[in-house]
């Protein structure tokens, strides 16, 4: 009598003890009976009837973070990159979540990876790279309809990482160095040139510089002609003193040359340039 006192009591135990549920704050937890689902419990005390009720499953309320892995994605202009992306989510309707999908995380991760393909697949690549926000937009106003039957409310979604691919990276490096090259070379040559036009211009200032001595120097010694001409008066002194000035000018700069190795000066220096003026005189 005794033990079948004790497994009694035991069972009463037993049975209160599976028919009071404490909830926890943050959970939410589906009540089935008999296999089918019956209500939904609330964070605090709640008494279900024991062994016809069972708790089926038992959902978290709180915001759940799943992180989408990374993934290649191909760009409207056939360039690949990696993309990832991380979801803040919400249940609001447990009962949705657990009988709507089977395993509604892994989803929600697939959706997002689908999405996130079609929405960067109509992007060109410099667009996709600076255009996370628009993304965003677009990746979320496309899978929130579709969770939301699951019960599931969609916070936000974030892009946590898009790059092109290692090989893309590399070829992009191959470009920059190129492109840093050939600007490289274009200012050589823009110097090249700009020093060759400064070469030139100061090539032609000299010249034209040259040129205006020359013609003041032509004008100079025209004057100086004219005026001799003038002093001279049918008198040829003037002309054998300025000829011999001459003359033996020419002889110094003659005996100055590096070619120069004698230097023979005519004993008559006088009687010469009176020869010259002379043969001067008669044509």
């Amino acid at each position: 009598m005794g033990i079948f006192v004790i497994v009694l009591v035991f069972f009463i135990v037993f049975t209160v003890f599976k028919g009071v549920r404490i909830v926890p704050q943050g959970e939410k937890w589906i009540v089935q009976r008999l296999g089918k689902y019956h209500n939904t419990l609330e964070p605090g005390l709640s008494i279900i009837i024991p062994y016809i009720d069972a708790v089926a499953y038992k959902v978290t309320t709180k915001d759940i973070v799943l992180d989408i892995p990374s993934q290649e994605v191909i760009t409207r202009d056939n360039v690949v990159i990696i993309a990832n992306a991380v979801a803040y989510i919400n249940v609001v309707r447990p009962e949705d979540a657990v009988y709507g999908i089977e395993d509604y995380e892994h989803g929600i991760r697939n959706l997002v990876q689908t999405s996130l393909r079609s929405i960067v697949g109509e992007m060109d690549f410099d667009s996709a790279l600076s255009s996370r926000d628009q993304i965003k937009t677009q990746l979320k106003h496309a899978i929130s309809d579709d969770i939301s039957d699951w019960g599931i409310t969609l916070k936000t979604v974030e892009i946590q990482d898009i790059k092109p691919s290692h090989t893309m990276q590399m070829a992009m490096e191959e470009q920059a160095a190129a492109e840093r090259q050939r600007r490289a070379m274009v200012t050589r040559a823009d110097g090249q040139k700009q020093s060759a036009i400064l070469e030139a211009d100061g090539r032609l200032e000299a010249s034209r510089r040259d040129a205006e001595a020359q013609v003041v120097l032509a004008r100079g010694s025209e004057e100086s002609i004219r005026l001799i001409s003038q002093a001279m008066d049918g008198k040829e002194t003037p002309v054998i003193y300025l000829l011999g000035e001459q003359y033996i000018k020419a002889m110094q700069e003659l005996a100055q040359s590096d070619n120069a190795k004698t230097v023979v000066m005519p004993a008559d220096i006088l009687n010469t340039v009176k020869g010259l003026v002379g043969d001067k005189l008669k044509m």
